[in-house]
């Protein structure tokens, strides 16, 4: 809502319209206090996700002697599952990012209408994904890596997994336009609300009803739904200074809404492409142990959610700080949020990657209880996440790029690590004496070079120039 709306009100009225306006201004108070206080409930809310992710995989990885199987038909879905939630980035990166710049210039109607915008694509695309994916799903797995072992599972599984896309994408991609608002708090108990149900309805399904992995597909299915009613009804609430209030596409917006999406639908969608690629390339070397390998790589996948998780709260918070107050131009404040996602990333990294480099056992037996299965997840793990605290160079500057619209420099590097790099490499490494190993070494190789060219790229097109304080970089952006 802009000043002269808000002149044009009642005293009583205008007086509720400017509390709700205020919500969520990130253009006063110490910088690194609001991006902890926006994302620490952030972080819960993804560490709740991850719990019950991880409950979910160590329900199935303790299903007796089929849970091998189970975990890596499991593995076998992620691409899919990745490629799904690709969708939700693509409205809520671009979505909330040109949304909380429009707050920034006082413009909450143009806001309104980019959220509204987003809904009703997430609506359409969803329904599209629900009936292709449910019908190809077979085909599509057994191309993934699914054997004759995995893929009864791998199609148990995301056969049910697949008729709750809409409610999965609702819960994912108009989740974050409630933490931009200033509402935390509120979009954390988004994400506990379907843990909770999902960790209680878990053992209902898979061992009390023998429903098995479609158990766990049952119970993601039905806790995303509750997940994704809240959000809607918080949404179209009086709460949040952007309300809900109908289907629309405002075709002026759906341009840049798209075109800065892209980076966070890419990288989605970059990182589903690498996980199918992956996924063959195990199978096909990795012999008689292809379906072992399968189900490490799935295990150090669910690790790396848990590991990636304070980066993730602290950007996410950051990039909401960052987009208002590129919208209000004040660049010293947007300096300051770079540091400090950048030097909190990179401290928390470090520690993680310590404790994964020395003691990975007691973590992997979380998921499973097979001693093959975790001596060879320990193996790959000490490759896999050997650059580990490279991430918060390529998580700082990605998410400079996307919070500052640059969306081109967004876009390529969302591309750079998973296409250019990973891919290539998995494909060549495997060939030029490393074998299966190879498919490893891809991942510590991207991690170490991608970061690297993308958080310096950033220092050297934005943060200096912020440092050095002339004028105003949204102008310069704009004139560009």
């Amino acid at each position: 809502m802009s000043e002269n709306d808000l002149k044009n009100l009642t005293p009583e009225a205008g007086e509720e319209a400017a509390v709700r306006s205020a919500k969520g201004d990130f253009s006063k108070g110490r910088v690194s206090f609001l991006i902890l206080k926006l994302g620490l409930p952030i972080m819960l809310a993804e560490m709740v996700v991850v719990l019950y992710n991880i409950v979910d995989r160590a329900y199935i990885g303790h299903m007796g002697d089929t849970s091998t199987f189970a975990i890596t038909g499991l593995g076998v879905c992620f691409p899919l599952i990745t490629f799904i939630s690709a969708f939700a980035n693509l409205c809520s990166t671009g979505g909330t990012t040109l949304a909380t710049i429009a707050r920034g210039e006082k413009n909450d109607d143009k806001a309104e209408r980019m959220m509204s915008t987003s809904f009703t694509l997430l609506l359409l695309i969803g329904a599209f994904l629900t009936v292709i994916l449910f019908a190809i799903a077979p085909w599509i797995l057994e191309l993934l890596g699914g054997d004759e072992f995995s893929l009864p599972y791998a199609v148990g599984y995301f056969r049910i997994y697949v008729i709750g896309t809409i409610p999965v994408l609702i819960s994912l991609g108009m989740n974050p336009f409630i933490n931009a608002q200033g509402f935390p708090k509120v979009g954390m108990l988004t994400v506990i609300l379907g843990a909770v149900l999902n960790i209680a309805l878990d053992p209902l399904f898979i061992f009390a009803l023998d429903m098995g992995i479609r158990g766990a597909a049952l119970a993601t299915v039905i806790s995303q739904s509750a997940s994704a009613l809240w959000v809607v009804l918080f949404l179209r609430s009086k709460r949040p200074p952007l309300r809900l209030r109908h289907l629309q596409i405002d075709h002026s917006q759906l341009g840049g809404l798209l075109k800065l999406g892209a980076t966070g639908f890419t990288f989605r969608m970059t990182t589903s492409f690498t996980q199918a690629i992956v996924n063959i390339m195990l199978k096909a070397w990795g012999g008689t142990l292809s379906t072992l390998y399968v189900g490490a790589m799935s295990l150090n996948n669910s690790i790396r959610e848990v590991m990636s998780l304070p980066n993730s709260g602290v950007t996410a918070a950051g990039q909401n700080v960052m987009s208002y107050n590129y919208g209000a131009k004040k660049d010293k404040r947007v300096s300051e949020c770079i540091r400090f996602i950048f030097l909190s990333g990179l401290a928390v990294n470090f520690i993680l990657w310590i404790l994964m480099l020395f003691i990975p056992r007691p973590i992997i037996n979380i998921f499973t209880d097979d001693p093959e299965l975790i001596d060879l997840t320990i193996h790959c793990a000490r490759i896999y996440f050997g650059a580990f605290p490279f991430m918060a160079l390529q998580m700082s500057g990605q998410t400079t790029f996307v919070a500052l619209n640059y969306p081109k420099h967004a876009l390529f590097f969302s591309m750079l690590r998973k296409i250019l790099l990973v891919t290539p490499l998995t494909l060549l490494l495997p060939n030029i004496g490393l074998g299966v190993d190879g498919v490893f070494w891809a991942e510590f190789i991207s991690q170490l070079t991608g970061a690297t060219i993308c958080f310096t790229t950033m220092n050297l097109l934005i943060w200096r120039k912020l440092k050095k304080g002339s004028g105003s970089l949204k102008e310069e952006t704009t004139s560009r």
